[in-house]
Formats: structure tokens, sequence, C-alpha cells
């Protein structure tokens, strides 16, 4: 059968902001949620992801966070998806960079030290939404874009896995039910999709 080789048990840590925590949506459409759901097959148990993240988050702030948290160095797969409230902020790219690299690093220590079971999102594109209307919709692309060029390096130079999430995020201003409610954050189905891409990375990782 597939994947028969998996760990019996998976614990999966997701590091981020409002994007990991899903705000706007029910804590089961969350993307971490749902990728929980479904790495799930018999005989293996796959627990309830386990978060440190908050909306509004810097990675100044996660980085706090992470360093006050009591969980340490013993899960299976762990997410990092983190820089929007610094686009947002209008906090500087250098920061982020020494910050992004930090987190990185932490990471790590929380596989036990396998850089091989960290998966990076790119961060998403605000700048479709309805919420954006007002803001100068091309600058906060090219920032994200920006942002995206950093962690993406610094992710696959410290050879992590990386997904890039930022186009089907893109499209999520064309059609009204890929957006929660607050007419900013992904809805569930967007959630779904970028499970569709990260899925088959996560199996990888785990077989």
């Amino acid at each position: 059968m597939p994947y028969d080789n998996r760990p019996k048990s998976t614990r999966i840590l997701a590091l981020g902001d409002s994007y990991t925590i899903g705000t706007g949506v029910a804590a089961d459409q969350s993307w971490p949620a749902q990728l929980a759901s479904a790495l799930g097959i018999p005989g293996v148990r796959v627990f309830e992801p386990t978060f440190i993240a908050q909306n509004g988050w810097t990675t100044g702030d996660l980085l706090a966070a992470i360093s006050s948290s009591p969980y340490d160095g013993d899960f299976n797969l762990v997410t990092l998806l983190i820089g929007v409230n610094n686009q947002f902020q209008g906090l500087d790219i250098d920061e982020y960079r020494l910050e992004f690299e930090l987190l990185l690093s932490k990471a790590i220590a929380n596989t036990g030290g396998i850089q091989d079971k960290v998966i990076v999102l790119s961060i998403p594109d605000w700048g479709v939404t309805p919420f954006a209307a007002g803001f100068d919709r091309p600058r906060i692309a090219l920032e994200i874009d920006e942002f995206n060029r950093v962690n993406r390096r610094l992710s696959t130079d410290a050879g992590m896995h990386y997904i890039d999430i930022t186009p089907l995020s893109r499209q999520a201003g064309q059609e009204p039910a890929n957006l929660a409610e607050d007419g900013l954050h992904p809805s569930g189905k967007m959630y779904a999709a970028w499970v569709d891409l990260i899925l088959p990375v996560a199996l990888h990782i785990l077989k």
C-alpha cells in the first residue's frame, strides 16, 4: 500500500501569521488543518497541527514567540509562512532577511535538525483583494515579489522545500469564493488549492 513506510504518528508544527492560523475561516479549514486531514491514512495517526502563529505577526514577532515556546525538536514536519506583515508595515527587507534566516534555523531545530523536514511557503499577494482597494496594488505586488525572492533563496540554499503559492493567491480577487468574508484572507477553498501543492511534498518528506 502507498506510503506504508511512513511513521505511525505524525506531528506538524505550523509557524507563521494569519495565513497560517486561517483568519476568517473555521479552524478545520486552515491549510495546516486541511493538510493534516489529507495526510491521514489507515494505520497512520496525524495529530492536529501545533500552531505558533497569530494575526499581524512579523518575522520579529514570530521569533519572539518561538523563543518562549514550550515546543522543542520532535516534529515530523515543520512549515513556515511569514513576511506579509513586514511588507504591509513597510519594514526593512534587510531586517526581514536576517530574521527569516534565524527562523529557518528555529524551524530546523524543531525537526531535530533535519532541514529536509521543513516546508517554506511564499508570501501571498494581498494586493489583489477587495481589502486593498485604495492601496497601490502594483507596488504591493512588486514588494511581495521582492520579499519572496529573499525567502526563496534562503530556503533553497538551506536545503529546504519551497512552495510558491503566490500565483494562486493572485487569483483570489477574480473569484469571491476564494476569499473569506473579510475580503482579505483566503477562504477554505483557496487553502485547499494550496494543500494540493503542499501535499505531494509532505508525503515525500514523510515516506
